[in-house]
């Protein structure tokens, strides 16, 4: 991958600033032309509301005076008003929505951003003209949001299919029992003064599909990745154990990642707005730190879900504390010997 940041984009005498404008207007839909109390008059919104929301997304407070909203900000706060008529009555409910899209969007669009400027960088002829890279951001934006869509009905549905896989008498709002597991790439910080920035984001970039590619393939979901850790979950053991292992043997088999190391919890989970919380998160972290390059650290509830599995042989190693748990026992988990 090339290093777009270490390349100044040669802009041709094209007014840059100018140029940014317009691309800002084809992603807002519009020119800015409202303030936000205009913004909030028309959407038949209380100000102080639209303002929790705004700060909720994770944007700087903003003048009543300024000119800074389009068209698409007032459809939004409509259909923010929508919800309440849908059950969404409950105001710190729409904020704790808001906080979670405006989370998860910022990363979304940092990436998206950083790829529109390696466009220009691979591809000077954009800087032509302002028409160009005007022309790029309107055909391709669009393709963009239906792709979004399509990803979040997808995950939507599956979430919707694994409840009905569990029968009524299994769904429940509060703690759930499932695997949790951790696993990041041993001597990060190390490797880091080593590479350059262009060999670092190569390496994340494979890292993060390996582990997409391996949970997803089987049964277990991604919560998040942190740099050189992923967090992951499981409805069952077997899965996370399959997991874990996979991860480890896909990471050596490649000659530039470090070796991974991992650990596994079992029991019951918190699932809040798209994370997971609780004492079982806690262990299977504190695992990972315990654990050695190449290996894979099972708590003793995971341990007793896997006993008799016939995949899986686990050998008991002396208790550790750590952290928020004083003798923590631990097994570290292998494929069994066929």
């Amino acid at each position: 991958m090339s290093d777009a940041g270490e390349q100044p984009l040669d802009a041709s005498g094209i007014d840059i600033p100018k140029l940014l404008e317009r691309a800002e207007d084809v992603i807002l839909g519009g020119p800015r032309k409202y303030t936000a109390a205009q913004v909030s008059e028309m959407a038949e919104l209380d100000r102080e509301d639209a303002r929790k929301l705004w700060k909720a997304l994770g944007f700087p407070s903003v003048p009543d005076d300024e000119v800074m909203f389009t068209e698409t900000d007032v459809a939004a706060l409509r259909r923010m008003r929508e919800l309440v008529a849908y059950g969404f009555a409950d105001d710190q409910l729409r904020l704790a929505v808001a906080r979670m899209y405006g989370q998860i969007f910022w990363r979304l669009a940092s990436y998206q951003g950083q790829l529109l400027v390696e466009q220009l960088a691979k591809r000077p002829e954009l800087l032509d003209s302002e028409d160009s890279f005007s022309d790029l951001v309107s055909n391709v934006t669009p393709l963009l949001e239906d792709l979004q869509a399509y990803a979040w009905r997808r995950q939507l549905a599956a979430y919707v299919a694994r409840l009905a896989s569990q029968g009524t008498d299994q769904i429940t709002t509060g703690p759930a029992e499932m695997a949790i597991g951790f696993a990041d790439l041993s001597r990060f910080t190390a490797l880091t003064r080593r590479v350059s920035e262009a060999e670092l984001t190569t390496l994340l970039d494979k890292f993060e599909t390996i582990s997409t590619e391996v949970v997803g393939q089987r049964n277990g979901r991604i919560v998040k990745t942190i740099g050189d850790e992923v967090l992951f979950q499981a409805d069952q053991p077997g899965d996370a154990a399959d997991i874990a292992l996979e991860l480890l043997a896909s990471a050596a088999a490649e000659p530039d990642l470090p070796e991974l190391r991992a650990g596994l919890a079992y029991g019951p989970v918190v699932s809040r707005m798209g994370d997971v919380y609780g004492s079982t998160v806690n262990i299977a972290s504190r695992l990972t730190t315990l654990a050695k390059p190449g290996w894979v650290l099972v708590d003793r509830q995971l341990h007793d879900q896997l006993e008799g599995d016939a995949r899986f042989s686990m050998r008991s190693r002396r208790p550790e504390s750590v952290r928020g748990f004083h003798h923590l026992h631990s097994w570290k988990l292998r494929r069994a010997e066929s």
